[in-house]
């Protein structure tokens, strides 16, 4: 077994393996809270971090203690109200006051349970955990530009940063080997020859050649220690080089209904369906480019600050959207190169036999391009024309066309979560 440490310095009083522990062990808590969170806030406050209360009772861990020891023999008193598996009352009851501390107080929190805060980072990572887009595809390769550095061996050549510590040594031993191995030979033959020199009888001894023998040893013990450790020409560096990558860009239409039917609470409604799915989107995926589009009687599309604030209104006619999304798709997007994405908002009134126009256009053009559409319709009432005729289209296509209600503000984050959950596939 592997056992992984991480040793990176935390900040002041805090504890980031501790935190992330304490944040799984009582995810259920955190993640209910969230819910209740997103539902409640107004879009501009959809980023910030959240303060989580839990239960005091939920975060008790077990305690070991001694016991008495020995033996002992007990006489419990009987009684006439409790029985086995009956819950008891707290003490003191509610005319003595719960079972926090002090009295009573107009400021200050109680002790039955132990909030804490959650950062913007942990807050959007349960708001969007387990969601993912539907059917995204790798394409095929777009332009010589997409592409991602890959290990490619190593060169003599690079930057400190890239250096190949193990190549590097490797080559320095190997360069050590070689220019010790014939001076440590001459080295060697030249000790053996002393020694022999010695061995002789003082009188045949050569002085001299002992001499030039102890030169030429000490001579060669130098060469061995001015052979670097490691040199400049030992150096290796890991090689990097552009391979080009199949692209998995995706294209995200945001459609939405400002007609005169759809009131300011429909419009604030799928205002905040539609801020979920770009802080989804621009948190969770790094290419994937939205365009927005608002129709009443016409479509345009406009970028991100008129889509979420105009307040231009006019009648319904749901197609013009659609054909400028088929329109956008032709110039500008290849289903061969993009994975393509709409999410509609509307309250389903529609002007008459424009539904079926509507329909006719999905099944014939864009549902062949789609890799998923999403239609939400934003009315407490029963559906229009319009969902009578997606439901055509969820019929012929039931993987790739969701719809959803929504009666009130509440059941945005239900139904996003339902839209945009990770399919098994995936």
């Amino acid at each position: 077994m592997t056992y992984f440490i991480d040793r990176r310095a935390n900040a002041k009083h805090k504890s980031a393996v501790n935190r992330q522990r304490f944040l799984q062990r009582y995810r259920s808590h955190i993640k209910r809270s969230v819910e209740e969170a997103v539902n409640r806030r107004s879009i501009t406050d959809m980023e910030r971090g959240e303060k989580v209360s839990i239960p005091a009772k939920d975060i008790s861990e077990p305690v070991f203690q001694h016991g008495p020891g020995g033996s002992r023999t007990i006489v419990s008193p009987g009684n006439k109200e409790f029985v086995e598996g009956d819950r008891l009352r707290r003490p003191g009851g509610e005319s003595e006051g719960g079972a926090g501390e002090g009295g009573a107080s107009n400021q200050g929190e109680g002790v039955d349970e132990f909030a804490f805060s959650l950062s913007r980072e942990e807050f959007l990572d349960f708001v969007f955990d387990g969601l993912a887009l539907p059917h995204l595809e790798r394409k095929q390769l777009r332009d010589l530009d997409e592409v991602r550095p890959v290990r490619a061996g190593v060169t003599r050549d690079g930057v400190p940063s890239r250096i190949n510590i193990v190549r590097s040594m490797r080559e320095a031993q190997a360069r050590r080997i070689g220019m010790r191995a014939p001076i440590k030979r001459a080295l060697r033959e030249a000790e053996e020859a002393l020694q022999e020199e010695e061995r002789k009888d003082p009188v045949l001894r050569n002085p001299t050649r002992i001499h030039e023998l102890k030169a030429e040893i000490e001579r060669l013990e130098k060469r061995l220690e001015a052979v670097p450790f490691i040199d400049t020409y030992d150096l290796r560096y890991n090689n990097l080089v552009d391979q080009p990558q199949p692209s998995n860009k995706a294209v995200m239409f945001c459609v939405m209904d400002v007609s005169g039917s759809m009131t300011q609470g429909h419009k604030d409604i799928a205002k905040r369906f539609f801020l979920l799915l770009y802080l989804f989107l621009e948190r969770n995926y790094e290419k994937v480019e939205l365009v927005f589009i608002r129709h009443h009687t016409a479509a345009k599309e406009v970028d991100e600050e008129e889509f979420f604030y105009s307040r231009e209104t006019g009648g319904t006619i749901v197609s013009s959207a659609l054909t400028l999304v088929d329109e956008i798709i032709t110039q500008r997007y290849s289903p061969a190169q993009w994975n393509l994405y709409v999410a509609q908002a509307s309250d389903g009134d529609n002007w008459d036999d424009d539904s079926t126009t509507c329909r006719d256009l999905l099944m014939s053009s864009l549902m062949a391009k789609l890799q998923y559409y999403t239609y939400v319709e934003i009315t407490p009432h029963s559906h229009q024309a319009l969902w009578e005729e997606y439901e055509r289209v969820q019929a012929r296509h039931p993987e790739r066309f969701a719809m959803q209600q929504i009666v009130e503000s509440g059941d945005i984050y239900p139904v996003f979560r339902k839209l945009f959950r990770k399919r098994i596939a995936q």
